[in-house]
């Protein structure tokens, strides 16, 4: 079979897939001969070109939302691995190739074809059947061929291409004008459909149903919660009416795991740019500032690792947490927890937010808003599809905080309207907390009242019921004897003082008739005793909270008294 016209296709359809920032839009372009795809933005939505004719064919490009490089699949959120998935459906009836595409500038680690491979079999087992690596910014290489860049690479890299069939190709980022390396490309595409008998690559129905499935189950409820909030508002509005709302001053602290945008989110606010956006804030930083008409107080704070507990976060960073709602006097009027949208949130993140929050106080949640960052990336998905997708841990912590929560998006900057708003749902929070401000320290304080109130019950609880129990036991014991001495003619025998030598055989009954009577009489009242004793300490009756009341001392002189009585 001739290697050139047999294998030409009037239509090529293509996906480009890969982690963030390595260049896929460009590619697409580069490809497609014109900028079709925006370079400066990324965002979580696939995207399609179109039909464009390319080299004498018509090509359709896809491109697909990134990974971060070094995340695993658990760490991706489940919107960008939905859309990886439904992106194929974008190009009907399914795509001639996939593009892995790979940037020649960073080395390629375990890591990174671990990540390579988890994403790319989100398709099935079958992708790899289909993929094409393809190297961007391979002007970076200089006078080195990609085939010593592979080499020097080692195994990990080696690995992808391998089980890509060792297929492979090369696009510079200059001399864009040059369309042989494209029209190499699609060559090589050709090729590939021709080695799997000429059809596409088709996704298992029953991975794509599930995916679809799922989208339109959290767009409903994103419609719900959407719904909820917005008569939550209305409501809050509705019994706060006649009351002031509006605040002269406003102080907020920023709360959240390292590089989730809090220094940004801070500039944001107060409409300042800082230089130093990138650099991590290692102690709290408090700035103000006029906005909206309200004097603005925000304290930026350090990060913790969010898959870090808070016994692993350093007790210095625990510290400027503790530290930072005493920088804005009396305390702050809302907690910001900032939340970056472009990141997964497990499990872990739920419980590493959870204890660090709670090193404020257990009330924390009232006065909490979570605010998303970096909403550009959602692009027209809302934040409420974002909180329905990502799943479990997310919704337990919105609810935690009341349903409150807030989107930034910082290519919005200038747009005044987000800020605002979030003032707005500051207020709001505040007047239905009765104006009341966090302060740390009278929550520590009020805390370790009650806890040491709560170890001296205990104490005393525990000191009472060893005194029943013992009291039971010397009880039980009694009545024990007691009963062995029921038997009269025996009891008599054993008496110091006998019976009456001539005592008929019914004088002798009667009397053991009167001993037992009165035997069976003590053992009854005995008996009753113990029973009200076990049923004040399970009922908590007023008996036994008098008893509690009385020092220890108390309890065991009663106890003393109490015996030499009965005996």
């Amino acid at each position: 079979m001739a290697s050139g016209e047999t294998h030409r296709l009037s239509e090529l359809r293509m996906v480009l897939l890969g982690r963030k920032w390595v260049g896929k839009r460009l590619a697409g372009n580069t490809i497609l001969g014109r900028e079709e795809f925006d370079t400066e933005s990324e965002t979580v939505k696939s995207v399609n070109s179109g039909q464009v004719e390319v080299a004498g064919r018509w090509v359709t490009v896809v491109h697909t939302p990134g990974w971060w490089k070094t995340f695993s699949i658990e760490n991706t959120t489940e919107l960008v691995k939905q859309e990886i998935v439904h992106s194929m459906s974008l190009c009907f009836p399914g795509p001639h190739a996939l593009l892995l595409v790979i940037d020649v500038d960073i080395c390629f680690t375990d890591t990174h074809r671990r990540a390579v491979e988890e994403h790319l079999e989100l398709l099935g087992e079958r992708v790899w059947r289909h993929t094409i690596v393809l190297f961007t910014w391979v002007d970076w290489l200089g006078h080195t061929t990609i085939e010593e860049h592979i080499q020097r690479q080692g195994k990990d890299l080696q690995w992808v291409i391998e089980k890509c069939g060792n297929r492979y190709h090369v696009l510079r980022n200059k001399n864009r004008g040059d369309v042989t390396l494209v029209t190499e490309l699609l060559e090589k595409m050709e090729e590939l459909v021709a080695s799997n008998g000429g059809v596409h690559f088709e996704m298992d129905s029953r991975i794509s149903q599930q995916v679809e499935e799922k989208r339109r189950a959290a767009k409903e409820r994103a419609r719900h919660r959407r719904k909820k909030v917005t008569t939550q508002r209305e409501t809050l509005r509705a019994r706060l009416s006649g009351t002031p709302r509006r605040l002269s001053e406003l102080r907020m602290v920023l709360l959240g795991w390292i590089f989730v945008g809090k220094s940004s989110a801070g500039n944001t606010l107060l409409g300042t740019v800082a230089g130093e956006e990138r650099q991590r804030t290692t102690r709290c930083v408090e700035t103000q500032g006029q906005v909206a008409g309200r004097r603005v107080t925000v304290v930026d704070t350090p990060g913790w690792l969010g898959c870090h507990s808070v016994q692993d976060t350093p007790e210095e960073i625990k510290q400027e947490i503790v530290r930072s709602v005493s920088l804005c006097p009396p305390g702050p009027h809302a907690l910001l927890l900032v939340i970056d949208v472009s990141v997964s949130f497990t499990e872990t993140h739920r419980r590493s937010v959870k204890e660090h929050l709670e090193l404020l106080s257990k009330d924390v949640w009232r006065h909490t808003i979570v605010l998303f960052t970096w909403g550009d990336w959602l692009g027209d998905t809302t934040v409420e599809q974002h909180i329905e997708t990502e799943g479990s841990a997310l919704q337990w912590l919105i609810e935690k905080c009341g349903n409150r929560y807030h989107l930034f998006s910082h290519d919005k900057r200038g747009d005044s309207a987000q800020v605002t708003e979030l003032l707005e749902k500051m207020e709001e929070m505040v007047v239905a907390n009765s104006l009341f401000c966090l302060s740390s320290e009278r929550e520590r304080e009020a805390e370790e009242r009650e806890l040491r109130g709560q170890a001296e019950g205990e104490k005393l609880m525990e000191m009472f019921e060893e005194v029943c129990r013992r009291r039971e036991r010397e009880m039980l014991e009694d009545i024990r004897k007691m009963l062995l001495d029921v038997d009269v003619e025996g009891a008599m025998k054993r008496s110091s003082v006998g019976h009456p030598p001539n005592m008929s055989e019914e004088a002798l009954s009667e009397a053991g008739s009167f001993q037992q009577e009165q035997s069976c009489s003590k053992v009854s009242k005995w008996l009753s005793q113990v029973h009200c004793g076990s049923s004040a300490l399970s009922s908590g009756s007023t008996t036994d909270s008098a008893a509690l009341n009385t020092t220890p001392t108390d309890i065991m002189k009663t106890e003393e008294e109490s015996c030499d009585l009965q005996h």
